[in-house]
C-alpha cells in the first residue's frame, strides 16, 4: 500500500488508523449484516453514532450542558446564511472581522438579513494581518461578533480569540478546529465542516449555547434553516457515514492525549517549516509572522516558474497537494492534526534540496 505525503487544504489527510478501522466495518458494521451505509439514520446503530460522537465532542471541549451539538450538511458556507437568518433582522447588528475570502462570504450573506458593523478588513493589505484587538471597533447594542480563527487561502490564524465588544462570538473554526483548546464562556456559536480537521467532507458541526438560541429573532425561520429544529429532534437524514468518521477520529484525538496534545504537536510540526522558510530569502512567506496559521503555511519562491518546477518535483517525491489556492497562487503546506511530523520532515528534506538546486 502506498501513502504519499498530503497536504490537502480539504479534504484533507485522515488518520491512518481511522481508514483501517472504517476500511474493516464497510461491508459488515458490527456483525449486523450489512454496511453502515445501508442502514437507516434511525436505528439503533447510527443513534449510538450520532449520540457518542456529540458527547466526545463535548468532552474533548470541556463543553458544559448549556451547549448543544449539530452534524449538518451544506459546509460552513451555508452556516454563514443560517447563523445570520436565525438572529439577524432589520432592526439587529452583528459584528464581522474580516480576515480573508471566507469571512468576506460570510459578512455577504450577513447582510443579506441584517445589518453588519465591520470590526476590521484586511483586505487593503492582501490579508496578511491578523487584528489586535485594539485594531477592533464594535457597534453598541451588537448580537455577536463573528471571525474566521483560522485562513486557509491566505494563511493567517488567529493566536487567540478576539475581543468581542461585549457580544458572544460566533466563530467559522473549520480549518484550525480541534488543533487546540477554546475560551468557550467567549462563544456563543461555533461551526465547522469537517473536511480540515476532523473527518470527511459533507458534514458540519454546529455547536451552539442554549442561553444564546434564545436570542433567535421572532420571525419565520424556514423549518429547515432554525437550529432549534435540529436542537429537537433528529429531522432530516443527516450525513450518516461522514459523521461514524468524524466519531472515530475524535476517539483518535482522545487516544492521542486531547487537545492539549496537539497544541504540542501542531507546533512542533509548524515551527519545523516555518524555520525552513525563514532561513533565508530562497523561500518567502506571504503573512506577516505574528500571523501565520499553524495549520495552513504558505511561501513564494523567486518566480512562478520556479513554483512550478518545485511543485512537479515535489509530486515526484510524494509530496502532494502543495499548489497555493487558485486566488493566490504560491505554495501552500495544510499541516492539520493528521498531517504526520514525518510528513513535515520529508517536505523540509525536499526543500532544503531544492535550494541547494536552484539557490
Amino acid at each position: 500500500m502506498k501513502r504519499v505525503h498530503n497536504f490537502s487544504a480539504g479534504p484533507s489527510t485522515l488518520p491512518l488508523e481511522v481508514l483501517k478501522k472504517a476500511q474493516s466495518e464497510l461491508v459488515d458494521y458490527h456483525g449486523k449484516g450489512s454496511s453502515l451505509l445501508e442502514m437507516s439514520h434511525r436505528s439503533p446503530e447510527y443513534t449510538a453514532i450520532n449520540e457518542q460522537a456529540a458527547a466526545r465532542l463535548k468532552s474533548i471541549l470541556g463543553a458544559d450542558d448549556d451547549w448543544e451539538v449539530l452534524f449538518l450538511q451544506g459546509g460552513a458556507s451555508s452556516q454563514f446564511m443560517m447563523v445570520a437568518n436565525n438572529f439577524l433582522n432589520s432592526s439587529r447588528i452583528a459584528n464581522y472581522i474580516d480576515t480573508g475570502a471566507w469571512s468576506a462570504k460570510a459578512i455577504k450573506e450577513a447582510k443579506l438579513f441584517g445589518s453588519v458593523h465591520t470590526s476590521f478588513s484586511g483586505k487593503e493589505g492582501n490579508y496578511s494581518h491578523i487584528p489586535s484587538d485594539s485594531e477592533l471597533t464594535f457597534a453598541d447594542g451588537a448580537l455577536y461578533t463573528h471571525f474566521t480563527s483560522n485562513n486557509t487561502i491566505f494563511g493567517t490564524q488567529f493566536q487567540k480569540e478576539p475581543e468581542n465588544g461585549g457580544a458572544p462570538l460566533v466563530c467559522d473554526a473549520s480549518s484550525d478546529f480541534l488543533s487546540r483548546p477554546l475560551d468557550l464562556d467567549k462563544y456563543g456559536l461555533i461551526y465547522a465542516g469537517a473536511q480540515k480537521n476532523l473527518g470527511p467532507a459533507g458534514v458540519t458541526v454546529v455547536l451552539v449555547r442554549k442561553t444564546f438560541l434564545e436570542m433567535q429573532r421572532s420571525e419565520a425561520i424556514p423549518t429547515i434553516l432554525n437550529y432549534n429544529t435540529h436542537v429537537n429532534k433528529l429531522f432530516n437524514t443527516p450525513p450518516v457515514f461522514a459523521v461514524y468518521m468524524v466519531n472515530y477520529v475524535l476517539g483518535w484525538i482522545e487516544e492521542k492525549g486531547g487537545l492539549d496534545a496537539f497544541v504540542k504537536m501542531n507546533d512542533e510540526k509548524a515551527n519545523l517549516l516555518y524555520d525552513e522558510i525563514d532561513r533565508d530569502d530562497f523561500y518567502r512567506g506571504t503573512v506577516e509572522k505574528e500571523a501565520r496559521s499553524k495549520m495552513n503555511v504558505t511561501f513564494r519562491l523567486g518566480n512562478e516558474e520556479l513554483e512550478k518546477v518545485f511543485l512537479s518535483e515535489a509530486a515526484q517525491n510524494d509530496l502532494v497537494a502543495l499548489k497555493g489556492h487558485r486566488s493566490v497562487g504560491g505554495i501552500r503546506a495544510s499541516i492539520y492534526n493528521a498531517c504526520e511530523l514525518s510528513s513535515v520532515e520529508a517536505l523540509v528534506s525536499f526543500m532544503k534540496e531544492f535550494r541547494d538546486k536552484n539557490g
